[in-house]
């Protein structure tokens, strides 16, 4: 039996979507900026379930194929998608999808590791190819150096920040 997708959910999706974006312009620019956007992608995922937080960073991921500026450095566009940091972006979705295909199996926390242990591993692919393609050679494990272990300790705070705010978000209103 399908659940029904009422207006609420609907206002749901659209005001994490919207957060996800306003979390992307807190950025500080490197090869793939710091930003607070995994975070944003955790609570989502946190707060509304799998299937709400889904479609919340699809809608983020659409807005900003369109043109709208969401992405770090008031980007928006298919280029951002399919430049080097493009994939990161993307596997923000893949993320979102994993824990919607496991939600309920696994705990909450440990599905958040996989979704961003699968994030980085597509945007550092994504990473490696694109930067190739350009003419220059990077490696998978220097690109690993590059776009991912600086990154580890942040997104580690931010996943427990994340799973913290949405227990007590979730203790004080009904989602």
């Amino acid at each position: 039996m399908k659940e029904k997708f009422s207006i609420r959910d609907m206002i749901y999706v659209s005001l994490m979507a919207v957060v996800i974006a306003l979390c992307s312009w807190l950025s500080v620019p490197a090869a793939v900026p710091f930003t607070m956007q995994t975070f944003a992608v955790f609570c989502a995922l946190l707060l509304l379930g799998g299937r709400r937080g889904l479609l919340a960073v699809a809608l983020y991921i659409l807005l900003g194929a369109f043109g709208l500026p969401v992405f770090s450095g008031f980007r928006g566009g298919i280029g951002a998608l399919l430049g080097p940091t493009g994939g990161y972006i993307l596997g923000f979705l893949l993320c979102a999808l994993l824990y919607r295909l496991l939600e309920g199996k696994l705990r909450d926390l440990i599905l958040l590791i996989l979704g961003l242990l699968l994030c980085y591993l597509f945007g550092t692919l994504w990473f490696v190819y694109v930067y190739s393609s350009g003419g220059k050679e990077i490696g998978f494990g220097a690109a690993l150096m590059l776009c991912v272990v600086p990154y580890l300790l942040p997104d580690a705070i931010k996943l427990l920040l994340a799973f913290v705010l949405a227990r007590r978000v979730k203790k004080a209103v009904k989602l």
